[in-house]
C-alpha cells in the first residue's frame, strides 16, 4: 500500500482532472436544458402566433391575407423575420365547422438560434364568422 505520503504523491494532479471532467458534463447538462427551453419557447411562440392570425383572419372584415401578414408580424417580431418566412392559410372543416387554419413551419433551433437542424410545424384554427 504504502505510507500517506506516497499515496498523497501519486494522487497529486487528481483533482483538476476530476474537475475537468465533471464540469465539462455539467456544463453540457446545462447547455442541453437551455437549448431544451429555447426550443419550447420557439414552438410557443409559434403556437400563440398561429393561433391569434387564425382569430384575426376569422372577423367578418379581414381576409386569410390579413391572417398571414398577422402571424407574420408576431413571428417576426417576438423570434425574428427568419422564422417568418412559411407561413399558409387555409379555409379549413373541423368537426363540421368552417375555420380559418394557419400553418407555420419554422426551423428548429438546433444552437442558440442558429443551426440547420429540422423544422417545426404548428398550427392555429378558429371558426370563421
Amino acid at each position: 500500500m504504502g505510507s500517506p505520503v506516497e499515496r498523497e504523491e501519486r494522487e497529486r494532479g487528481s483533482a483538476a482532472t476530476d474537475f475537468v471532467l465533471v464540469g465539462s458534463l455539467a456544463t453540457l447538462l446545462a447547455l442541453g436544458i437551455v437549448q431544451l427551453a429555447l426550443i419550447l419557447h420557439v414552438r410557443n411562440c409559434l403556437v400563440d402566433a398561429a393561433a391569434s392570425a387564425a382569430r384575426y383572419g376569422a372577423l367578418a372584415d379581414r381576409s386569410r391575407e390579413h391572417a398571414r401578414e398577422r402571424a407574420a408580424d408576431l413571428v417576426s417580431s417576438s423570434i425574428g423575420p427568419s422564422y417568418a418566412s412559411d407561413i399558409s392559410v387555409l379555409e379549413a372543416n373541423i368537426g363540421g365547422i368552417d375555420a380559418i387554419e394557419v400553418r407555420i413551419r419554422a426551423p428548429l433551433p438546433v444552437i442558440g438560434l442558429l443551426g440547420p437542424g429540422g423544422a417545426i410545424e404548428v398550427a392555429g384554427h378558429a371558426p370563421a364568422s
